[in-house]
């Protein structure tokens, strides 16, 4: 019996032009989705969801440049009453004083702490990460006059505020920034506490696990007792390269002091910014030591907190003092945080530095 192939070929056409046809609609129902969503063209063009974007960003800087000449032009004013009620809350709801940093006296031995950044995660302390611990806070019962919390802001680049910042009673500074000879004039070198973030360790000291004088010598430089506060419990993968850290500047007879963060602090602090409006992924390490600052000092003053490519007067910036380097993703929200801190220099609460540093009569840098 002989089949017969004609309805066969027809089955067959049916199926290539629905297929075609298909095809040819999901093309353009992708093209239309990319579009409307502002997605870059083949061609190289920007769509309208990417401009948008960039001209909500131009918005939001132009709007706060507006918002820092009119307080200029208002002058600053210290308001006793304001900061006295912002830093009753942070006591109240974050305790940095006696929480911030990890010790034997917040967290005993067999205590189950719970990691800032993966809340599903904990870890036991033994007695090997408890001996660590310093026996009581670092910064316990102790009232600064005056605190100078810097940033790393291209701002600060040919600021003059070397001096400045170096007479204040504190000085709190973020992710190993260099404070040499070519920088003093503008940062100074006084530092109390300085932060190292994991990814410091990472891309540049080879998590140390290659040669760990370099890492020696960065934080030598930052003199005798100061503190490198580490964020040892923000993830699991930080726990083994914050003790490395810590292990390393014991061996090499390191003047500093490492303390780690106590993760309990930093998710109040989370609770306690958000309470006030503020919307980020994860804090960022200035906002953070301002709050510790806030509590531990009378009077705070930032310096190179500043989240544009544009100054105040629109000249172009650096993205850091010491290098124009940019991280490819971000969890902070930058422009948030520092329109949080700029309401509060309008307070009278702390006070932003945005302008340049004048010199006194009479001083002298270090040779």
């Amino acid at each position: 019996m002989l089949w017969n192939k004609a309805p066969f070929k027809l089955l067959l056409c049916a199926a290539l032009c629905c297929f075609i046809a298909g095809t040819v609609l999901a093309s353009f129902y992708i093209t239309f989705q990319y579009r409307k969503k502002g997605f870059r063209s083949p061609h190289g063009t920007i769509q309208r969801g990417t401009a948008t974007t960039m001209c909500q960003s131009c918005r939001e800087e132009d709007a706060v440049r507006r918002r820092v000449l009119q307080l200029e032009a208002r002058g600053w004013e210290r308001r006793e009453e304001s900061y006295q009620k912002l830093r009753s809350g942070l006591s109240r709801d974050c305790r940095g004083t006696s929480e911030a940093v990890m010790s034997q006296e917040n967290t005993p031995l067999g205590s189950k702490v719970i990691y800032d950044g993966e809340k599903h995660r904990h870890i036991e302390i033994d007695q090997k990460i408890f001996s660590t611990f310093p026996q009581e806070s670092p910064v316990g019962n102790v009232t600064f006059a005056s605190c100078a919390v810097i940033g790393n802001g291209g701002i600060l680049l040919d600021s003059g505020c070397g001096e400045e910042i170096d007479r204040a009673d504190f000085v709190v500074r973020c992710n190993l920034p260099p404070v040499d000879g070519r920088y003093y004039s503008d940062v100074g070198n006084k530092t109390d506490l300085v932060t190292a973030n994991p990814s410091i360790l990472l891309e540049k000291f080879a998590a140390l696990s290659e040669r760990r004088r370099p890492f020696v010598d960065c934080v030598s430089r930052y003199g005798v007792g100061t503190m490198l506060a580490l964020p040892a419990f923000s993830y699991g993968r930080n726990t083994p390269l914050s003790l490395r850290a810590l292990y390393t500047l014991q061996d090499f007879g390191t003047p500093a002091r490492p303390v780690f963060l106590n993760p309990r602090y930093l998710g109040s602090l989370a609770r306690f910014w958000r309470a006030r409006g503020l919307r980020a992924l994860r804090l960022s390490t200035g906002l953070m030591v301002t709050s510790l600052a806030l509590e531990l000092c009378s009077s705070v003053r930032l310096y190179g907190f500043w989240p544009f490519d544009h100054g105040p007067d629109g000249s172009p910036l650096r993205h850091h003092y010491y290098d124009d380097q940019r991280s490819p993703t971000s969890v902070h929200a930058m422009p948030a945080e520092f329109s949080q801190l700029l309401g509060l220099h309008g307070q009278g609460v702390l006070r932003i530095q945005l302008r340049k540093c004048q010199r006194e009569q009479g001083e002298r840098g270090p040779a």
